[in-house]
Formats: C-alpha cells, sequence, structure tokens
C-alpha cells in the first residue's frame, strides 16, 4: 500500500523540525514523465521535478524508519501546549494574559497560587512554563509533575503535553504505552493536535499497528478543528486514496483551508493544483501569486516552481533575471535543476550577472 508523506511539526512531537511535500509536479514548458518513486500522474503542463525532501515522520509503502512519532528523547518539543484559558474563570485569564504579553514570571507567580488551589489550567501553565524554560529555570521533572496534576484532572492540553514528555523521556523513563493512552483520551477529549499525532502514529505502525483508516479518522477530526498540518495531511491521503476514497476536489479544498494559516508546503500544493486545474478550476496567476509568497517565506519548491514559470512565462510575464534568481536560491537548499543550470549558461552574461547578484542578495552573501 502506498502511503503519503506527512511531517510532525517539532512543536507538537519529540522530532527535528522537517518540511512536508506531498508529490510535487512542478510547472514547466512541455510534461515529462515522472522521475521518482512516488509517482503521480504529471498534469498537462507539467515537467517532474524532484520531490519534496522525505519528511522525518512519514509513512513509505512500508514503515520506514524515516516516520518515528513515537520520537527519540535526543529530541524534545520546542513548546508542548499553550494552555487555552476557560472564559469562566478571570483568574485563570490574568494568568493566561500574562504568558500571552511574556511576562512570564508574573505568569509562573499568578499560575503557583492558582495550582495550589486546585485550578487545573494553572497547573497545566505550570508545566509550560517549566518544560520551556519561561520565567524560571527548566525543569522537566517539574513539568512531568505538574502536567501530571492537570491531566489527572481532566485538562486535555496537559494530557497532551504529558504524553510528549513520556514519549521522549523527558523528566522520567520513556513510556510510550502510557504515552499513546494519554493521547487517545486528549484526542476524545478535543484536543486536536492529540488526534493529529495519535494519526501519525497509526500511519507510522511501529508505536501502534498501522491503520490507515483509523488515522484518516484522526485526521479528519483535527481538521475539523482548524489544526492546518491535519488538513494537509488529510488532503495527502484524498490526493492518493489513502484510508479515504481518492477525492481530488477535497484534497484542494483542504489545502485551500491549510493555507489560511500561512501553511507553507500547503501554499505549495495548492499553488500547483491551480497551475494545473488539478481537484479546481485552473488559475494560473493566482498559482503564480501563491508560489511566490511560499518563496518569500523559504520553500525551496517553491522557489524551483517559481524559477520554472518565470523563466517560461506560464502564468506570469518572463523575467529571466528574476526567474534565475529563485533557481540560484533553491539550489542552496538542495533544490538544484540541471535543465535550469543549462539555460542559466545559455543566459546573456549581464543577465547572468544580475541573477546571481539577485541571489546573493537574497541570501545575505557577496
Amino acid at each position: 500500500m502506498k502511503l503519503p508523506r506527512i511531517t510532525i511539526l517539532a512543536t507538537l512531537l519529540l522530532t527535528a523540525p522537517a518540511a512536508a511535500q506531498l508529490q510535487i509536479t512542478p510547472p514547466a514548458a512541455t510534461p515529462s514523465p515522472p522521475a521518482e518513486k512516488q509517482k503521480p500522474k504529471p498534469p498537462p503542463v507539467a515537467k517532474k521535478k524532484e520531490a519534496a525532501p522525505a519528511p522525518k515522520p512519514s509513512a513509505s509503502p512500508k514503515p520506514s524508519a524515516s516516520p518515528k512519532p513515537s520520537a527519540s528523547p535526543k529530541a524534545p518539543p520546542a513548546a508542548t501546549v499553550i494552555p487555552a484559558p476557560p472564559t469562566d474563570n478571570p483568574n485563570v485569564d490574568l494568568v493566561f494574559g500574562a504568558y500571552q504579553r511574556g511576562q512570564y514570571k508574573t505568569a509562573f507567580d499568578l499560575a503557583t497560587a492558582r495550582a495550589e488551589a486546585g485550578d487545573a489550567k494553572a497547573m497545566t501553565m505550570l508545566g509550560e512554563l517549566y518544560s520551556n524554560a519561561m520565567g524560571i529555570r527548566r525543569d522537566y521533572a517539574k513539568a512531568l509533575q505538574w502536567y501530571k496534576r492537570a491531566s489527572d484532572a481532566g485538562d486535555r492540553e496537559a494530557m497532551f503535553a504529558l504524553a510528549m514528555l513520556r514519549m521522549s523521556g523527558r523528566g522520567g523513563p520513556v513510556d510510550k504505552n502510557e504515552a499513546v493512552k494519554l493521547m487517545a483520551s486528549a484526542a476524545k477529549l478535543g484536543e486536536p493536535r492529540a488526534a493529529y499525532n495519535l494519526a501519525l502514529l497509526y500511519l507510522d505502525g511501529q508505536t501502534l499497528p498501522q491503520d490507515v483508516k483509523r488515522s484518516a479518522e484522526l485526521l479528519r477530526q483535527a481538521a475539523d478543528a482548524g489544526l492546518s498540518e491535519a488538513q494537509y495531511a488529510l488532503a495527502t491521503f484524498y490526493k492518493e486514496g489513502t484510508g479515504v476514497p481518492k477525492d481530488p476536489e477535497r484534497a484542494v479544498r483542504l489545502l485551500q483551508a491549510a493555507t489560511l494559516t500561512d501553511n507553507v508546503d500547503a501554499e505549495v500544493e495548492y499553488a500547483i493544483a491551480l497551475f494545473n486545474g488539478t481537484g479546481t478550476p485552473k488559475n494560473q496567476p493566482a498559482a503564480v501569486a501563491l508560489l511566490r509568497k511560499a518563496s518569500r517565506q523559504g520553500s525551496a519548491i517553491a522557489q524551483n516552481r517559481l524559477a520554472w514559470v518565470l523563466i517560461n512565462g506560464m502564468g506570469t510575464s518572463v523575467d529571466k533575471v528574476e526567474g534565475f534568481k529563485w533557481h540560484l536560491v533553491a539550489k542552496t537548499a538542495g533544490k538544484g535543476d540541471p535543465e535550469l543550470d543549462k539555460q542559466l549558461s545559455d543566459l546573456p552574461a549581464e543577465d547572468r550577472a544580475k541573477a546571481e547578484a539577485a541571489a546573493r542578495k537574497w541570501l545575505g552573501t557577496k
């Protein structure tokens, strides 16, 4: 069974950050057969380029060593949870308000008093502050203790955060079984990040038995709650028919939703769909605008695709200097393109020098 490749945010799971991509078919002048193992059908106006970098938490036809939602204890989460205060508790609102303003010492002092009085949200806040060294020295053991108290009191954010610590072994021994149970409990209570990460565990098939249908159900839960990573991941399921019937139109709708929160990977995929009219009416100018946005956000995939459309004048006017600038920028991130290298060598010396200077300026090099 062919499974899509999906990423896990560093702030959600305990893995190093990685940019996820679907199989992307770059816009080009003429079509060519796919050249990579994910084997998508090239759209009519597309020329297949490199696939996106293999994201660390992904699943290939056989659960690979790459996806590790179960996480290595060497890579803890940067920020496990930002607890949301209940609207009916003005005292916790004060705690959360201080946190939001970056007044972590104040948040710590206020949360301590509230936590000692039995407030679960305040306990979760203390876990967050200890875990991320905000206003206090980092102490995973104390973070775990506060998360545990809040979790026992029924706080879903604390359950999720505690699951992450149990998965990594921070603050105590690794306990994946407990981590999964906590994640499942948090997901049942409506915590979208827990549902998303539990979905990836089912997709990965290492910590939990592989179950793509269950994975899709959990992704849908998280996507419906507005989590853009889940929307992006579920889009790959609908695009490829993994755990759900193939539905290009629904995949595009999910990608579009994810772009509203500046999910760069979704922006790239949505741009490609718009450019080729896959699952949505063709709109090349809109696609080019999205590629520009994602390129400025640092996506090497978008930079490579933008180079193609600018150099060939597809959906926009020809601008070879700008196009080759983005080609050179993408190349520094490992998205080299031999065909564009050849075209660059044929460019007049003056234009080539301008493109190289523009690339250096963008990269901040001389």
